[in-house]
């Protein structure tokens, strides 16, 4: 760098943040630290799905000099500690191997989704039953029920013991509904639930 510009080039960078108003978010002003979410999921979307799971989100923040990037991935048999930790390795072989992240170092954070993730395709309804739902039907309004199935039609759920079948082109998102353990009698004749 010339010696005249290193002043100069602080002041700017500074200068730059709060035009931006994006002070809870900080990024570095150069184009070359951002980085593609999309793009990013398509380097290790084929990595998770080799895996035998399905990639839910890629989220990218500023952390610093750094990134934090959180990766969330889900199956049918759920995410145990020992199937993050080999996707970890996987996607981070995938990483380095790609340009995606840009020139910082990054954070690679892998997880599965929460309770509160909301139930949109019908993978999350089926992986969902025997959970207590909240959601809005058309037409109807909001309603709670328990997931008895999930295809790829629709759901069925058990509303004050009758079973109704709705298919996904009426449901809004579902809201899994925390619980601090179920009566029996609500989980039906085999009890096996969840």
């Amino acid at each position: 760098m010339p010696g005249g510009s290193r002043p100069a080039s602080r002041p700017r960078a500074a200068e730059r943040r709060p035009a931006q108003g994006r002070a809870a978010q900080p990024r570095p002003a150069q184009p070359s630290g951002s980085v593609d979410e999309g793009k990013i999921a398509e380097v290790i979307g084929p990595v998770v799905t080799d895996a035998g799971m399905d990639l839910e989100s890629v989220r990218v923040t500023a952390a610093g000099r750094r990134r934090l990037l959180r990766v969330v991935v889900d199956s049918d048999h759920g995410v145990s500690l020992d199937d993050a930790a080999a996707i970890s390795r996987q996607l981070s072989a995938a990483l380095d191997e790609a340009t995606v992240m840009g020139e910082f170092p990054y954070t690679l954070e892998v997880s599965s989704p929460g309770v509160d993730r909301p139930l949109t395709e019908p993978r999350h309804w089926r992986r969902a039953v025997g959970r207590l739902v909240k959601v809005a039907v058309t037409d109807t309004g909001a309603t709670s029920g328990r997931i008895v199935s999930a295809d790829q039609e629709g759901v069925t759920l058990d509303i004050g013991g009758a079973r109704r079948h709705f298919p996904y082109a009426v449901l809004g998102a579902g809201a899994i509904q925390v619980e601090f353990g179920h009566p029996q009698s609500e989980l039906g004749a085999t009890g096996d639930g969840h």
